[in-house]
């Protein structure tokens, strides 16, 4: 059996993931092939392709926790093989990579790399940016309504029409999902695999809280008081608990603490764009409607925002390894253009909470044309918020960026009279450390006087260097803090001296990223 830890189960679109231990020339072809996440996946894809470029879909994988154990086909012949997968992480963001193996001896490695395609990756950022104009201004928009107006007609149809656009693009955002967790072309919408894949994602149970939400904010607009009231209430949640469900943040640790932060952030972003298309509506009407509402979502907005605020706030620290990752990384670039967007916003907001509406309100009842122009201000910024915000669909969190690098390079060095575990801690260049578990050539114990690891990098010109290894009180032999200057296939030989009179070499290649 050929084993392989893939590091960590972060897919998006444009992160290339190395795999460490691949690149093993086995004497003979494995029957099965084990991928180790670090974190619980669902398989979409696995296919082999053989040294002639051929390739075979293999059927669906044993899966025991992180842990996806793979049959291989029978009669597989000499050369190297790729095995390609494709798995969905769970904050329900696709991951694809290979594995290559030799049998007997290396050769050409045959193609298994995928462009992402970019049509596809258009129309998921486009369709969450409608998703989010039907929840935000459409289910906010309704609980708005029925908490706030004085006469919930004014805007109705509005919000309506939002409602309407998120039902109708829940589903299509799913099948978009699928396309892309399997990598086919926005043609395989016309089948039903993508939609069935898209549903087996976290986000399939994100799509269904949110059409739920939506279709319980439309019923608030044609229901009476009391029971439009109850309806918003629970759309609103519904809203939450939808955004909780899926997402960068929500797949950090402690989930029940991410996604609570994420279901308060969501439910008091939509309170504060919810009200806004309402009361653009009641002021433009004029009369006392517009006064009612305006005096009431200011009263309550600061109960709303200041969560909304802090929930932000720590969920930035979360995502972010370092004050640098906001300009380092690109998650990070993508926060500071919604920070920049949002000093704006909340600009606005505080010119009309402690100028405009006192103005409106007051006994000379000022006209509300400087009203109607910041909210059409704050309505235009609220969706360039949102439309940034859909790009982190793309962007991997610093975090899960800061957890990959420090994942180990592995790789199972394997001789006729000893093999050996060996592990390299981060498994990229720079400084590492190295340990290594000695057994006999059919796995059994063994008690060697010494053990040296020989690490050489023919391509980058660094000539073999030794290191001597300590063992440790749990048997391990290790060696600490030595570098490794560059990235790619290093060739790694251990010398095992079993006794003062035989030294046993076994040797390997193993991955370092950079």
């Amino acid at each position: 059996m050929l084993t392989t830890m893939s590091g960590a189960a972060f897919a998006h679109a444009g992160l290339v993931r190395s795999e460490p231990a691949d690149g093993a020339v086995l004497e003979q072809a494995p029957a099965e092939l084990a991928l180790t996440f670090s974190e619980t996946v669902v398989p979409l894809a696995l296919r082999l392709i053989r040294p002639d470029g051929s390739g075979i879909e293999l059927p669906d994988p044993a899966i025991a926790g992180n842990r996806l154990r793979i049959a291989l086909p029978g009669g597989l012949g000499a050369g190297s093989h790729v095995l390609s997968w494709r798995v969905v992480s769970q904050d329900g963001h696709p991951v694809a990579g290979s594995v290559l193996f030799s049998i007997g001896a290396a050769s050409a490695p045959p193609a298994a790399a995928e462009a992402a395609d970019r049509p596809v990756q258009a129309a998921i950022w486009l369709s969450r940016v409608l998703v989010y104009l039907g929840l935000f201004f459409g289910v906010g928009g309704s609980f708005a309504l029925a908490w706030l107006a004085a006469d919930p007609a004014g805007g109705r149809g509005f919000v309506g029409w939002l409602l309407a656009l998120g039902l109708c693009l829940v589903p299509l955002a799913v099948g978009l999902q699928g396309l892309d967790a399997l990598g086919l072309p926005l043609a395989g919408l016309l089948v039903a695999t993508p939609w069935q894949a898209g549903f087996a994602t976290s986000y399939g149970a994100s799509a269904l809280l949110a059409a739920a939400a939506l279709l319980l904010a439309a019923g608030a607009l044609r229901a009476g008081p009391r029971p439009a009231r109850l309806l918003s209430v629970m759309a609103l949640a519904g809203l939450g608990l939808a955004l909780a469900c899926t997402g960068h943040a929500s797949a950090a640790g402690p989930g029940w603490l991410t996604r609570s932060v994420v279901f308060l952030h969501g439910v008091g972003i939509a309170f504060w764009l919810g009200a806004l298309v309402p009361l653009g509506a009641a002021l433009r009407q004029g009369g006392n409607a517009g006064a009612v509402l305006l005096r009431r979502f200011s009263r309550f907005a600061p109960v709303a925002v200041l969560p909304l605020v802090a929930a932000g706030l720590f969920l930035a620290v979360v995502q972010l390894d370092s004050p640098a990752d906001l300009l380092a990384t690109a998650y990070g670039q993508v926060l500071t253009v919604k920070l920049g967007l949002l000093v704006l916003l909340f600009g606005l907001a505080c010119l009309n909470r402690w100028r405009l509406t006192p103005a409106l309100l007051g006994p000379g009842r000022s006209e509300t044309r400087p009203m109607l122009r910041s909210i059409r201000a704050e309505l235009v910024l609220a969706v360039l918020v949102l439309a940034t915000v859909a790009i982190w669909r793309f962007t991997p969190p610093p975090r899960m960026l800061a957890s990959l690098a420090a994942e180990p390079a592995q790789v199972h060095v394997h001789g006729e009279k000893a093999m050996a575990e060996l592990v390299v801690t981060p498994g990229r260049a720079g400084t590492v450390s190295a340990a290594m578990t000695i057994m006999t050539g059919d796995f059994g114990p063994l008690d060697p006087k010494g053990v040296t690891l020989v690490l050489a990098q023919p391509e980058a010109g660094i000539e073999p260097f030794r290191r001597e290894a300590t063992r440790s009180a749990d048997g391990i032999w290790r060696i600490d803090r030595f570098t490794l200057p560059v990235p790619g296939r290093w060739s790694a030989r251990i010398d095992i001296l079993v006794s003062d009179f035989e030294l046993v070499k076994i040797e390997d290649t193993i991955g370092i990223r950079p």
